[in-house]
């Protein structure tokens, strides 16, 4: 039976990464630590075979893609339904920013779990729903191939969780790292985790900040 295989990369270091800003649908540029971790990630992918390339259509995503595709000359696919979650009026505000503007949003962020709505954004069930749906869209049409995909740390955390059938409600005992490598098999519709937070092609490591609230 055929088997796809995703090599699933979190983009490169962020400003807002670093500020620990909640993202989202919003953007920030790569640091030049998140460029040359790109650029490791691009060296580190030319020893790979993979037929295709995908990418969240949110600019550290692509920029981080783009880096890719010079080193293994593919071409990039983009499609916005690789963003991370849409967190509504968390965008663009630290922690202590969205817990002093909205205590009870976050309150309830914090406390009602998946099914949440942020105002003006969307849930992590919602989220993944979507995120899901177009990775085993991806895998279907490259059966029996390996393919990239670089997106960011909500979806590797929410995509995680899916493929090992953990509860959205269990705290999060796992770390997802800037520029890492991981990879999963489909196979008659089932996900299989096989490699989770390689950055051996990093020299000083990743950072798991910004993208998970």
């Amino acid at each position: 039976m055929d088997r796809t295989q995703l090599i699933i990369v979190r983009h490169g270091q962020t400003q807002w990464n670093l500020k620990l800003i909640r993202q989202g649908h919003l953007d920030s540029p790569l640091t030049e630590k998140g460029i040359a971790q790109a650029k490791a990630l691009g060296e580190r992918l030319v020893r790979e075979t993979f037929t295709a390339l995908y990418t969240s259509d949110l600019g550290r995503a692509v920029q981080t893609a783009q880096m890719i595709a010079e080193a293994t000359g593919h071409q990039i696919v983009t499609d916005p339904r690789l963003r991370e979650r849409h967190l509504g009026i968390f965008q663009g505000l630290n922690g202590d920013e969205i817990r002093e503007k909205y205590p009870e949003e976050y309150r309830l962020h914090r406390t009602v779990g998946p099914s949440y709505v942020i105002p003006g954004g969307e849930s992590v069930q919602q989220q993944v729903a979507r995120n899901v749906d177009y990775l085993n869209e991806i895998a279907e049409k490259h059966l029996g191939e390996t393919i990239v995909v670089v997106t960011h740390g909500g979806v590797l955390s929410g995509f995680f969780r899916h493929a090992l059938s953990i509860s959205f409600e269990a705290p999060r005992r796992f770390e997802f790292m800037n520029a890492s490598l991981n990879v999963f098999t489909y196979e008659a519709g089932n996900w299989m985790l096989r490699t989770w937070g390689d950055v051996s092609h990093l020299v000083s490591g990743g950072s798991s900040d910004g993208d998970d609230p």
